[in-house]
């Protein structure tokens, strides 16, 4: 190939994977795909998908309460929730001394969204039924000795879908996840829940075994098998 054609095809190459690159998601313009149109494509960069819908968290002890603000923005619809304005609120009802030798807890996260006006519920799930669990929900995982807080979205056959604050969305084995999760999950309840949230809908993996994962809106019926109330569903 001339030289002139390869640096062409090389500058073509490199404006269809700048978008890709870059860190933050971008509109891509194709051109003369057919005469006479330009057709735009939005892109999103592998970091964006990887934490597509979850709170990234900043700190290492700080996975509680980037989980507690990926369940109020995204389940409870409060999108000026952030990592940083949880982590405040959390420190003003924990020990100070506990948290800086062990991290937060289920109960510092308890105290937290009841000073917020919602319930914290605890419950303790059978592996069987798992999968009933109809709403996202915050669990702790121990990861070879580190204790971590995760929101799990829901799980489906062998998958489990996680919203890790640390590593983004991924998909876990169930038997692994079992091993990492103590059999308790921490559920937040109150006014406002969001029953079609963007939690309860991940993105499938590309294979066809996905289609057994269709998404479906919570009934009511499940909610309130989940602590609301008839008032917090109307």
């Amino acid at each position: 190939m001339p030289t002139r054609h390869r640096f062409a095809l090389g500058a073509v190459l490199l404006g269809l994977l700048l978008p890709f690159l870059d860190a933050q998601a971008a509109s891509m313009r194709l051109g003369n795909v057919m005469s006479g149109t330009m057709i735009h494509k939005d892109v999103q960069s592998i970091r964006e998908r990887r934490f597509e819908n979850i709170v990234e968290q900043k700190t290492d002890f700080s996975c509680g309460a980037a989980s507690l603000a990926t369940i109020f923005r995204y389940a409870y619809q409060k999108p000026s929730v952030t990592e940083e304005s949880v982590l405040a609120g959390m420190l003003e009802v924990a020990d100070p001394e506990l948290v800086r030798q062990q991290g937060f807890s289920l109960l510092d996260l308890k105290h937290y969204v009841e000073e917020l006006g919602y319930r914290g519920r605890g419950y303790e799930v059978a592996p069987q039924t798992l999968d009933e669990v109809s709403i996202p929900v915050i669990v702790l995982l121990d990861l070879e000795g580190y204790k971590h807080f995760v929101v799990m979205k829901k799980a489906s056959g062998d998958r489990v879908y996680v919203g890790d604050p640390a590593l983004g969305n991924r998909v876990m084995d169930r038997e692994a996840f079992m091993d990492a999760w103590n059999n308790i999950i921490f559920a937040v309840v109150g006014e406002g829940f969001d029953p079609g949230t963007v939690l309860l809908d991940p993105r499938q993996p590309l294979t066809a075994h996905r289609m057994q994962d269709v998404f479906a809106p919570v009934p009511k019926q499940k909610l309130l098998d989940f602590g609301f109330r008839h008032a917090d569903l109307f």
